[in-house]
Order: structure tokens, then C-alpha cells, then sequence
């Protein structure tokens, strides 16, 4: 079956007891018990699961082409499980320009429950093997990153995990399994915020980890998700279903838009550079076209300015909304350093877009009267 075929099927006769082409939502907290009493593969309670959670847990799951996967409800409820799944002690490498919501996490919350960090560029498969310590239980790479646009090679680092018996772990929010899927290249876990393309619509709120293997690593996951209680609602689930159908659709559009927004960027004289992995001037644009099918709707770019004017620039846009998030139909943007705050790496200048499915024209006239 093919992707799309899958985004629009897969999942639908879980939990399902109607002969509704579309699941109902199931809202109920329990479930009744057998009379021969309690099965623990029944469901009971919606904390454990729930029919609408299982329905999507189905479907992220076959269209990354993993074994099983754990619904959340935020995208850093389900990256904080990944690492509480492993021991006080261990020592992760991540990248210096991950996402600066889990950076965050990892300092301010995980390092106080022992996890030990080295945030690095992991453009560089020597600079990664170098940082690997005796403790060093998990590599955590994000490409393209947020929001350099920084490109890890996938497979190279799935190697030298492998050799090194390391979990590796990729955030595929950005790219999703439309456009690259890191399980096929060697990787154990994949992280989503489902909030963002997979919800698409900026309206739910959302996380899941999808896993090559139901492993005992992956059963550490499901406890924390299950009796730590982070788990979406059987509505955004639901809804997350709902929104999946149209992913791959959507997708082609934001592949579309941005590259036609990129190339726009480019020979602007008000921009300095543009990172977008679709050029071929971008350093990893080699490496992208391996491993991706697409290059995403995400876009950063250096304005010829300080942080005033980039600022400014932002503030200016009439169609392009102000905001942090990403993935939704609708185009947005922001000055990200501002967005990131403390311990941030990028550039003062920089703004990112998220390129929307408007007329490309609009999207690209909104700029020009934005940047001039």
C-alpha cells in the first residue's frame, strides 16, 4: 500500500464497533471488563489507552515504517520520555542548534535527574564519534535543525551508533515521513511534535515516538507515557487522524511554496543567505538529496541588518502571521533568537517561515513589501 493509500486508511477499524467510515471519538474514561475478568491487552482505562489513540498510534506508526509507536500530548512530552527511559548517569550527544524547547528540557529538567549532555554540530561524523564518552547511551540528531538548517548525514550516524552500541534517535518534525523517513536509514526512534504538520492546522497540541522495534526500550517509553500521564486527549487524537488523511497533499504544497520562496530569498539584495536544503548552494544540500524526497516548507534566512531591523522586517508582514510555531496551512514567521532566548546559537539576525499553502505570489509579494 502506498503512503498515501496508508495515510487515509491505515487504522480505521481499531476500536471501531460501528460501520462508520470514520471512527467516532471515544470519550469515555473506562471500559467495561470482561466477565472472565481483566486482560491486560483490553482497554480499561483511557490513561492506558484509548480507541482514538490507538487509531493514530496505528497510523504515525505505518507511515514511518515502524513496528509500534506512543502518542503524547506535546512533542516535548514525548522527547522528555525518550530520555527518562534511560538511567541517572547516561550521557547523550545532541545537537547545539536542536530545538531550543528540548535544549531547555535537557538542561533545566533532565540534567537534575543525572542525564549528562554534550551539544554539538553534528554536521560532523568525527566531531560526534570524538564526544562519544563510556557513559554515552543515545545520539539525538534534528535535520534538518532548527533553525540552521543544519543536514546530518542519517545513515552515516546509524553506523557509528551501531558500532558503538548507541540508541539513536531522530526529531522528523520538520522533514516528516512525506519527505525522509529515518527508520529505513538505520535509526531506532523517531520524535514528532504532532502539532505542527501532522496536526497542520495550528490547532492541536500534540507529540508521538514512533520505534523500529517494540523493544525494552521502547516498553520504558509506553510506562512513562502511560503512568506518567502526558498522553492526548481522545479528541486530538481524533483529530490528528483527521488532519493525517490530507498529510501527504499538504506536504506537496509546502515542498512547492518554500522552494519557490527560497529561490525568491535568494536573489534578494536585503538577504545575506538563505538556508534551505533544496538549493544547491546549501552545504548539505548533497547529503539532503539522499536521504530526502523533499525538502520541507521549513526556511531561514541572514538579513543584510542588525537585530533591529530583522525585527523590524517581521513586524511588517501583513499576510504572514507573527508566531512561533510552524506546519500550519497558514504562513508564519519570527525573528528566532528572540523565540529562543538563553543559550541560543543563532545568528542575531535571522528569521524563520514557515511557507503555508497560500498562493505562492501572495506569500512572496507579502515578503517583498516586508523586506523593502
Amino acid at each position: 500500500m502506498r503512503f498515501e493509500t496508508k495515510a487515509i486508511h491505515a487504522g480505521l477499524e481499531l476500536g471501531n464497533p460501528t460501520k462508520a467510515i470514520i471512527p467516532p471519538i471515544s470519550p469515555s474514561t473506562i471500559f467495561e471488563i470482561d466477565e472472565e475478568g481483566r486482560d491486560e491487552s483490553d482497554l480499561h482505562y483511557t490513561r492506558l489507552g484509548n480507541p482514538n489513540r490507538l487509531q493514530f498510534e496505528h497510523l504515525i506508526s505505518a507511515l514511518e515504517g515502524g513496528r509500534t509507536a506512543a502518542a503524547f500530548s506535546s512533542g516535548i512530552a514525548a522527547a522528555k520520555a525518550i530520555l527518562q527511559a534511560l538511567d541517572p548517569g547516561d550521557h547523550i550527544i545532541i545537537p547545539e542548534d536542536v530545538y531550543a524547547g528540548n535544549r531547555k528540557m535537557v538542561k533545566n529538567i533532565m540534567a537534575r535527574w543525572g542525564l549528562e549532555s554534550s551539544f554539538i554540530n553534528m554536521t560532523s561524523l568525527e566531531a560526534i564519534e570524538a564526544h562519544i564518552q563510556p557513559n554515552t547511551k543515545l545520539i539525538w540528531i534534528e535535520t534538518p535543525s532548527n533553525p540552521l538548517m543544519r543536514i546530518t548525514d542519517i545513515r552515516a550516524v546509524a553506523e557509528l551508533a551501531g558500532k558503538h552500541n548507541l540508541i539513536m534517535v531522530a526529531d522528523n518534525t520538520w522533514p516528516t515521513p512525506v519527505n525522509q523517513l529515518p527508520l529505513e536509514l538505520g535509526v531506532d526512534l523517531v520524535l514528532h511534535s504532532t502539532s505542527k504538520y501532522f496536526g497542520g492546522h495550528s490547532d492541536i497540541l500534540g507529540g508521538a515516538v514512533v520505534a523500529k522495534e517494540e523493544d525494552e526500550f521502547f516498553e520504558r517509553i509506553r510506562l512513562i507515557q502511560r503512568m506518567g500521564g502526558a498522553v492526548p486527549s481522545p479528541q486530538d487524537c481524533w483529530m490528528l487522524s483527521r488532519s493525517t488523511r490530507t498529510l501527504a497533499y499538504r506536504m506537496r504544497g509546502h515542498n512547492e511554496h518554500a522552494a519557490q520562496v527560497a529561490d525568491y530569498l535568494v536573489n534578494h539584495g536585503k538577504v545575506a543567505d538563505v538556508y534551505y536544503p533544496g538549493l544547491e548552494s546549501h552545504r548539505g544540500h548533497e547529503i539532503a538529496k539522499k536521504q530526502m524526497k523533499g525538502y520541507g516548507g521549513m526556511i531561514s534566512f541572514i538579513v543584510n541588518g542588525d537585530q533591529k531591523e530583522s525585527i523590524e522586517i517581521v513586524g511588517r508582514s501583513k499576510l504572514i502571521k507573527r508566531a512561533t510555531s510552524l506546519g500550519g496551512v497558514e504562513s508564519t514567521w519570527e525573528h528566532r533568537q528572540s523565540s529562543e532566548g538563553e543559550g541560543s546559537v543563532t545568528p542575531e539576525n535571522l528569521i524563520r517561515i514557515s511557507v503555508g499553502l497560500e498562493h505562492p505570489d501572495d506569500i512572496i509579494e507579502d515578503l517583498e513589501k516586508a523586506l523593502n
